[in-house]
């Protein structure tokens, strides 16, 4: 029997959280700060709310799915589930959650204590123990229905109480109101967030920006003063010609990994993959000449460790090494949309663009892993090696080419 309702008042409080979620709908606040702000009210309003989950899907291309835990007195934890971990786990599929997608039911409800307790998984009784008393796990669909085994167009959620007797209906009642509110207002964020991601991780953090800013016609841009990075895997069309085509891709992302993710780890921005090849730059604006070179250089050292990791793990399996070769350089360039106004890309263009990538087709015929230009090396205080002048072909007039010392 639920305990004798002490909140009269309550609806009118209720709805004053309603009220603000819909606000929030409108907003720009991230999804832990809503989240937050619904539970604090609601508990400021009265209701016995001792934890509460919420959880939802997310397109990324490393993530499958947030959930965030709140309890009175605590900040929000959230944490971000993998592709490769979603769905498996023996911890979701004895979970409450698992039983809400599995079935048609919108909500599930178990009293922990007294004599209609009922503890039918294995989280229930670890709630029991941490003093919860009743436990209320949801699901709201933004569509007709929410697919059986997925929450992709919905969220799942709980709440849970540590008072003496549990939640009275009328508590219950306002919960279901306050949680088809929240997931108006979580479709709104969540949306907001997919487009950051995919942009973030088709186009790069700083051209999302722009875009999301209304740079969106042709032409749009500007000139900017930028270190220039340039990196091509070696044989890559002998590989191709003698791999599968999963194992192909396998290596070539193996190499993305040893030469992008240096340039991002370093605070690069990697604007396009032009087959094997990764063109980024060191914008001058975030740190000087001098410091957009020096996280250049970082870069470069990470990359040949990473190369190193590489291969000494491909050894192992008996497998052959790979190399790539890079090429840095500096100067301005335009930074914008260009293409045809149906299929646009925000990269750069100009001349210091395909110079970059010359220098790097040079470190083949030179024998080393990477070339610099004269302006590049100037800003870079190490022991150079000067290879002299060359003409780049395609490009007017030679230039004075160097490397850096071999790594240790």
């Amino acid at each position: 029997m639920d305990n004798t309702d002490t909140n009269p008042g309550g609806t009118v409080l209720v709805t004053a959280v309603t009220d603000w979620l819909m606000q929030q709908a409108l907003g720009h606040s991230s999804m832990e700060d809503i989240f937050d702000g619904c539970c604090q009210r609601l508990d400021a309003a009265g209701l016995p709310i001792s934890r509460a989950m919420i959880t939802f899907r997310t397109l990324h291309p490393l993530y499958s799915s947030t959930i965030m835990f709140w309890r009175r007195g605590e900040n929000v934890r959230s944490a971000r589930t993998r592709h490769e971990d979603a769905f498996s786990s023996e911890e979701f599929t004895s979970s409450p959650i698992h039983r809400l997608l599995s079935t048609s039911t919108p909500f599930l409800r178990r009293r922990l204590t007294g004599d209609t307790a009922l503890l039918d998984f294995d989280v229930l009784e670890e709630l029991r123990d941490q003093g919860i008393t009743d436990y209320l796990a949801y699901k709201v669909a933004f569509t007709s229905e929410m697919q059986t085994d997925s929450y992709d167009n919905g969220i799942i959620g709980s709440w849970a109480t540590s008072r003496s007797g549990g939640f009275t209906d009328r508590e219950l009642v306002w919960l279901m109101r306050v949680q088809s509110r929240l997931a108006v207002t979580c479709k709104m964020q969540i949306q907001e967030g997919v487009t950051q991601n995919l942009l973030d991780a088709y186009l790069g953090p700083n051209a999302s920006d722009r875009v999301l800013g209304g740079q969106i016609k042709r032409g749009d841009g500007e000139r900017i003063e930028a270190v220039i990075w340039y990196s091509d895997m070696r044989d890559s069309t002998a590989w191709g010609d003698r791999l599968d085509t999963d194992t192909y891709l396998a290596l070539i992302n193996s190499y993305f990994e040893c030469a992008a993710g240096a340039v991002i780890a370093n605070h690069g921005e990697v604007l396009r993959f032009i087959g094997d090849g990764v063109l980024a730059i060191f914008p001058v604006r975030d740190s000087g000449s001098a410091g957009a070179a020096r996280k250049a250089m970082a870069a470069v050292t990470d990359a040949q460790a990473r190369l190193q990791a590489l291969n000494l793990s491909r050894a192992r399996d008996n497998l052959e090494a790979i190399d790539f070769g890079i090429g840095l350089h500096v100067g301005e360039l335009t930074f914008g949309n260009i293409g045809v106004a149906e299929r646009l890309e925000f990269s750069v263009v100009g001349p210091a663009a395909n110079e970059v990538a010359r220098l790097e087709n040079m470190t083949k015929s030179l024998g080393t892993s990477v070339l610099a230009s004269e302006d590049f090396a100037a800003l870079v205080n190490i022991d150079w090696h000067d290879y002299g002048s060359h003409n780049l072909r395609g490009v007017g007039g030679a230039m004075q080419v160097l490397s850096p010392p071999d790594p240790a």
